[in-house]
């Protein structure tokens, strides 16, 4: 296994390397060789997977690239195009959007490609091996309260994606940069000033948006599971203060479902993977209005007693 992490190069040796064979980049069990010709891309690697490890240059799971279209409209509209495998499966997005694309498609592969663990579209973090998972629809303030709990010392396992062992039901880690969106920007700038991000990319299908660098331990750690202890709802609400409120463990089922990539696909092992984590978890609906408050209330959060 190789020893290199992406800061072993510099941004100028990066760029090379992306325009020729590429980088093997390692994120959590997963590694990646990504290609692409476009500075933006060697810019935001360069900045968010610093600390990440570089795989052997034998094998990977995904083999992506991403680079401008040819002819005219090159010069006229500048765009970015995604391939999988030599597969084209999105429209081009304007270049500026090049590393948010970058980051989108990460996530499709692995929901698109991967069904050795149950996937849900949850924000999941660690403290002392327990694992808090936060299944929310896009504007619920998932990603602010997961950005504001890893930066208060919170491991994060991953900003989007839990992935859920069939058979230990534990939680594995694919921690990447955490995706900030509109007003959760400035929120979480002002909550952690020293805290790393990438440009922003403005009129995005999402609106403004940013990346944010994961903790060193998150990183250092991405190959140790955590056992799940909670599992909550999260609901952002202008000045509402921070509230949980116990969730029926039935409802909390169903409400997971709609939020499983691949619930249907697994079929039996997906019913038994969900019902195993409701089991393990105490179940939660939270609304917040301010970060430091919710932070300060999840630092308290007792252990499940089960």
């Amino acid at each position: 296994m190789s020893c290199l992490i992406l800061a072993d190069l510099s941004l100028a040796q990066l760029r090379q390397r992306l325009r020729n064979r590429g980088v093997w980049l390692r994120t959590g069990r997963f590694t990646t060789r990504i290609q692409s010709p476009v500075h933006l891309i060697a810019e935001g690697l360069h900045t968010m997977y610093a600390d990440f490890s570089l795989g052997e240059e034998d094998y990977a799971d995904f083999h992506i690239r991403l680079r401008s279209p040819h002819g005219l409209r090159s010069w006229l509209r500048p765009q970015v195009n995604f391939s999988l495998d030599g597969g084209e499966p999105f429209n081009p997005l304007p270049l500026n959007q090049a590393y948010a694309m970058l980051e989108w498609c990460l996530n499709w592969c692995v929901t698109s490609n991967v069904n050795t663990y149950l996937i849900l579209h949850a924000a999941v973090l660690e403290r002392d091996g327990r694992a808090l998972v936060l299944p929310a629809p896009p504007g619920s303030g998932k990603s602010t309260l997961c950005a504001g709990l890893m930066l208060s010392g919170w491991r994060l396992l991953s900003d989007e994606l839990t992935l859920i062992d069939l058979a230990k039901g534990t939680i594995m880690p694919l921690p990447r940069p955490v995706s900030l969106k509109n007003a959760s920007i400035d929120v979480i700038a002002a909550f952690a000033p020293g805290a790393s991000f990438t440009r922003r990319t403005h009129d995005t299908v999402k609106g403004t948006i940013c990346h944010l660098r994961p903790t060193a331990p998150s990183i250092t750690r991405s190959d140790d599971p955590a056992y799940p202890a909670w599992l909550v709802f999260p609901h952002w609400e202008a000045d509402a203060p921070a509230t949980l409120t116990p969730r029926p463990k039935a409802r909390a089922f169903m409400e997971a479902v709609s939020n499983a990539f691949n619930f249907s696909l697994l079929g039996a092992q997906g019913f038994t993977a969900l019902g195993g984590l409701i089991e393990r978890c105490d179940c939660y609906d939270f609304r917040y209005g301010r970060l430091e408050e919710a932070v300060a209330l999840f630092n308290a959060l007792e252990l499940p007693r089960s």
